[in-house]
């Protein structure tokens, strides 16, 4: 336990705890959301930690997005303007941390976001639709400032995924922001939709209004591996 620890445990004793709490909470949301956007972009010490993973590795990759852009989006203003943001790359690479990331300062910027991985959400959504839940669960994903798709195209759309996906964006376009990350080239997403006339409707509606960054470099796992067995 360190001194700061100890230090505090005395002071929420003392203080009866209440204020003392909202210190913590105010410090806890403070630490998450202040990212280096060197490090988000792979030019210094990387870090992170879950409670499984933590990397400082000092790697360094060119990974497609550059410092100024970083800052625009950390800006979130793009999210104030209603776009859509497309990360795509390799597995990896950094997608989904970099679409936490600017979920949690959307957060702290006091935007309502709602973070998916795209096949629990349509296996959640199949779910919903037999028990009564659906149409509350379609208004829920309709309504938040920020909607992060995680892991889009990992395995193709059936009717009623496509369905529920065109009923999502519908609800959304000019009127929310939706993220999307993926393994697959933005001009490959109409084979993951699968039917033309569905895939054209999708796609306008979360491919024309949206920043489209594609991430390169190293994968990041395969890289602490690497690091692992050389230390």
């Amino acid at each position: 336990m360190t001194d700061d620890t100890m230090a505090f445990l005395h002071q929420l004793r003392e203080r009866g705890g209440e204020d003392l709490l909202k210190d913590l909470a105010e410090a806890v949301l403070q630490k998450l959301m202040d990212f280096d956007v060197d490090n988000l972009i792979g030019a210094g010490r990387y870090e992170r930690s879950d409670g499984r993973t933590t990397q400082r590795n000092g790697y360094r990759s060119p990974r497609g997005l550059d410092r100024a852009m970083m800052q625009k989006l950390i800006q979130g203003d793009w999210i104030d303007a209603h776009d859509n943001l497309a990360l795509v790359g390799p597995t990896g690479v950094g997608k989904s941390w970099i679409a936490s990331a600017l979920g949690h300062k959307a957060c702290r910027d006091n935007r309502s976001v709602l973070y998916q991985r795209v096949p629990r959400l349509f296996e959640e959504l199949a779910l919903a639709r037999g028990d009564g839940r659906h149409a509350r669960l379609l208004r829920s994903l309709g309504r938040a400032d920020l909607l992060v798709l995680d892991d889009w195209g990992l395995e193709p759309l059936d009717a009623a995924a496509r369905h529920d996906l065109l009923e999502i964006l519908e609800e959304r376009y000019g009127r929310k922001s939706t993220l999307v990350t993926s393994q697959l080239p933005v001009d490959r997403w109409h084979e993951i939709v699968g039917d033309p006339t569905y895939a054209d409707a999708i796609m306008d509606r979360l491919v024309h209004n949206a920043h489209r960054i594609e991430l390169t470099g190293e994968s990041l796992r395969r890289a602490r591996a690497k690091s692992a067995i050389t230390s």
